[in-house]
């Protein structure tokens, strides 16, 4: 099997993956906010991730998997500056802090499930992690990295020589950045809070009644938003930190911010390689994004139209996920066409399988191991089902593929054992040239919720009708 490559945002390069633990991969991935629903530039973000995690399955890993959920110390403005964005959701939707994070997890969880992508390992919530958060500023503040302002408790980051290794942007440049929401009170305008106290806001903006808030040795308050992934990558990592994933928008300030307070905590190097995700753009090329007002979800864009959840999967599958992915209606339907066309390619090979080719598997395998190149992947899925191949080769091909590609292809031919043995009778009739008792086989067939289709040599294919 092929080496399997990344691109690695810290060396701007790809490299060959080695694991620190042999075949023991550790795979930490940002997780939502739950202050409102995930859009579908978020979803692609976790589409992306959810390949690497297959693909590291694929080549014989065994994947840990954490995901945070930030259900705390999020605030409006990234630079430390505004209103947490679960206390201000709390607030327009007149419930609890702690309903809302509850009622947009499990929104989170049901868009997962949609499209069909893997739960992780471990679920993680900021708010059941405070006393490590905590701990992690005590030795930051043990070690002389942190200092205190009127509202909370402050990184230094001069104290860091190399705080821009992430974005590998001149450190003016990230300073003028950090300006654009100032603080009088920080040393230095990259530094960031490691815990806010309740009730105090620069900027006056912050409802000092705030419902998530908890005791520490320097005040009431909740932490800062860097420090979850901190803390939290730290506890169930330790050991095997290889793999830290995310969005390229944390470059620059939540992923820079993490590796200076961890390291600074640890004297280690954190995580081995770090992976970032492309924009979902809008027409226009416009960010999707939901400061912006511009988002779509999986529930309004996607099935109220009656399309399918997992065609907006195959749409990402077919866009490097480092490069921009443009959404239009005309790329759904394109995208719903070709799904819709792989699926009864899928379906007409019968339900017989054979041997997995060896030779297209190893041509897949160079693809995705190539940084998940899953358009080039794609386009070898459809030389395997055009190929001269059995048909039962090309089913047991392309359903070992589908664990990569995660497009319920196995769903096709994994049909109950009762449809079987109707279609299986209906096939019998037909050779008897009992035409009445194979129609009434074939309603029979469908009122379980399932199509025929007859295939040369007295084969058939079956498919849900909901495929």
């Amino acid at each position: 099997m092929s080496d399997l490559s990344l691109y690695n945002t810290l060396s701007r390069s790809k490299e060959i993956f080695k694991p620190i633990n042999d075949d023991q991969v550790g795979l930490y991935t940002c997780g939502p906010t739950v202050y409102n629903y995930a859009h579908l530039g978020n979803l692609r973000t976790y589409v992306f991730e959810d390949l690497l995690k297959r693909v590291l399955a694929y080549n014989g890993y065994k994947v840990k998997h954490v995901m945070n959920i930030t259900d705390v110390g999020h605030l409006t403005g990234d630079m430390d500056m505004g209103e947490d964005k679960l206390e201000l959701s709390a607030r327009r939707e007149a419930k609890s802090a702690w309903e809302i994070a509850e009622f947009y997890t499990e929104a989170f969880k049901r868009d997962l499930m949609a499209l069909n992508i893997t739960e992780p390992s471990v679920w993680c919530k900021a708010t059941d992690h405070i006393s490590e958060q905590v701990a992690l500023i005590s030795a930051l503040e043990e070690k002389g990295f942190t200092y205190l302002t009127s509202d909370g408790v402050y990184f230094d980051t001069s104290k860091v020589t190399d705080y821009n290794k992430l974005s590998h942007l001149p450190l003016a440049e990230l300073k003028e950045g950090a300006r654009v929401e100032k603080n009088a009170e920080k040393k230095n305008a990259t530094d960031f809070a490691l815990w806010k106290f309740s009730g105090v806001s620069l900027d006056k903006s912050e409802n000092s009644q705030r419902q998530m808030e908890w005791d520490s040795p320097w005040g009431v308050g909740f932490p800062g938003w860097h420090l979850e992934c901190s803390a939290m990558s730290l506890k169930y990592l330790t050991g095997s930190l290889d793999i830290h994933c995310g969005g390229i928008d944390h470059i620059n300030i939540h992923h820079t911010n993490e590796i200076a307070q961890s390291e600074s905590a640890t004297g280690l190097k954190f995580f081995n390689y770090w992976l970032h995700g492309a924009f979902l753009n809008i027409a226009g090329g416009k960010k999707m994004a939901k400061s912006e007002d511009n988002f779509l979800t999986l529930d309004k864009a996607i099935i109220a139209r009656n399309i399918k959840p997992l065609v907006y999967r195959y749409a990402c599958l077919a866009v490097h996920y480092r490069k921009p992915m443009e959404y239009s209606e005309e790329m759904m339907t394109g995208a719903s066409n070709s799904l819709e066309h792989l699926y009864h390619q899928v379906s007409d090979l019968g339900l017989d399988k054979s041997e997995i080719n060896a030779l297209f598997r190893e041509k897949f395998v160079v693809c995705i191991n190539d940084d998940l190149n899953l358009p080039q992947a794609l386009a070898i899925v459809q030389e395997l089902l055009k190929s001269d191949l059995s048909p039962s080769e090309k089913l047991a091909t392309v359903l070992d593929f589908d664990q990569v590609l995660g497009l319920g292809l196995d769903q096709l031919v994994n049909v109950p054992q009762e449809v079987v043995d109707l279609a299986n009778s209906r096939r019998q009739a037909k050779i008897d040239k009992d035409w009445a008792r194979a129609d009434e086989l074939r309603g029979y067939i469908e009122a379980k919720g399932y199509q025929i289709k007859d295939l040369p040599s007295d084969n058939f294919s079956l498919i849900a009708k909901d495929k």
